[in-house]
């Protein structure tokens, strides 16, 4: 995560809230909701248009069907991806996660939220996390995220996350934990005595991000498949040590606790390059902002980057050269941006010089960027808008997690609330 966060799925229900005190109950297990109603306008946004070509990933679960009264019966495939709030939203997020969603909503119930607890497993500034959330939730919406499709939420604010968390803490081995790769390169350059134990262990709430929900699909990148495999090998302990005639002597259904969720790394878009190396991932951690296109920065900014971007000394413009990896990685970003297909830019930018294409995807991602930026400008300046949007989707959000998390505390033989 610094980082793309693993994507989580969920089905959404499309009722108006309720001005009421209702109840969830599970297996004996109930928590008690305070349900308001809301002035949320959901169409005040339109969506942007789709992009041909995009591919994401998507979760099926039959579980716990949350669909509109009106809807069809046919129980949609959950869908929930997250990004942490720390630093700027950037280019790679955005193609390689958000503006998936945005095909994704108008075929699936989604949920899409702002990790914050994982934003703080590294030193981080208290006195922004707030701000930046809210940022990250006004660019989710800004990028084409509708609220009468999706729900928008803060992960803090359901405490499920958490709660779960713990309970798979319990479970799962140290040494599985120490194999991350990600907590070895960073603990290694952090140093013992500057690494929090969260550093170690979120992997397991990112295990709980995802099974709260009963995924079957999760779209990740590269670099998150073995956070995957640990929430699998978790997945299955739990449904071994509790699940079954155990949980059913228990008083519960019996069956799987969890839903065993299957990788989805999308084909295109999956890993955006950085614009000072094509070898490293854009990322918000990486030291220099010329590494990064973020989505806010403005038009001559972007110009000054694409200009001063790593290039090569090879003649004209080619993708899959492994010996390019910069003009890969730059013609890709262009593909994807211009909606054209890989042919139709090989054969425009091919015998382009560095000056005259990187001039060409300047104005491409000056355009593309200026209508979200716009939006973005009137989202977080309305903050009844925004608060109304967040409170809403944790509720639909908590509504789901909380069945989940009482049947696993049932079924751990916890004295019911």
């Amino acid at each position: 995560m610094g980082r793309l966060v693993l994507s989580h799925f969920l089905t959404i229900s499309n009722s108006s809230p309720r001005l009421a005190s209702s109840s969830l109950r599970a297996g004996g297990f109930q928590i008690r909701h305070l349900k308001r109603a809301s002035s949320i306008p959901q169409n005040r946004l339109p969506s942007p248009r789709s992009s041909a070509g995009f591919r994401c990933c998507c979760s099926v679960s039959l579980s716990q069907p949350a669909v509109s009264e009106s809807s069809p019966t046919t129980v949609k495939k959950r869908i929930v991806s997250g990004v942490q709030p720390t630093g700027s939203i950037h280019l790679g997020n955005y193609l390689g996660a958000i503006r998936n969603w945005i095909t994704l909503q108008n075929t699936y119930d989604t949920l899409f939220f702002i990790v914050d607890l994982h934003a703080i497993t590294l030193p981080y500034d208290a006195q922004q996390l707030s701000r930046a959330t809210r940022d990250t939730a006004a660019l989710y919406l800004a990028c084409g995220v509708d609220t009468s499709k999706a729900s928008v939420f803060v992960q803090s604010h359901v405490r499920a996350h958490v709660e779960l968390m713990w309970l798979l803490s319990s479970v799962a081995p140290v040494g599985w934990l120490n194999r991350m790769i990600q907590f070895k390169e960073k603990s290694r350059k952090a140093g013992d005595e500057n690494v929090g134990v969260a550093l170690l262990t979120y992997p397991v709430l990112m295990a709980s991000d995802i099974l709260l929900y009963q995924s079957d699909f999760v779209p990740v990148g590269e670099d998150q498949k073995q956070h995957l495999e640990l929430t699998r090998e978790l997945a299955e302990r739990v449904n071994n040590l509790f699940g079954g005639r155990k949980w059913k002597k228990l008083g519960g259904r019996g069956g799987a606790l969890f839903k065993v969720p299957e990788p989805l790394i999308p084909p295109v878009g999956a890993r955006v390059m950085s614009l000072t190396d094509g070898c490293s991932k854009m990322s918000k951690s990486a030291p220099s902002d010329l590494s990064r296109i973020n989505l806010l920065d403005p038009k001559d900014v972007i110009a000054n980057k694409i200009k001063r971007c790593k290039t090569d000394s090879f003649p004209g413009m080619e993708f899959d050269n492994p010996e390019r990896p910069e003009c890969n990685n730059l013609l890709s970003i262009y593909q994807l941006i211009s909606g054209k297909t890989k042919e139709e830019v090989a054969q425009e930018c091919q015998d382009m010089n560095w000056g005259t294409f990187k001039s060409l995807l300047a104005d491409a991602l000056i355009d593309h960027l200026y209508p979200i930026q716009v939006r973005y400008e009137e989202i977080i300046s309305d903050s009844a808008y925004l608060d109304g949007i967040l409170a809403e989707g944790a509720m639909k959000a908590s509504d789901i997690a909380d069945t989940t998390l009482n049947n696993v505390y049932q079924a751990m033989g916890f004295l019911r609330r």
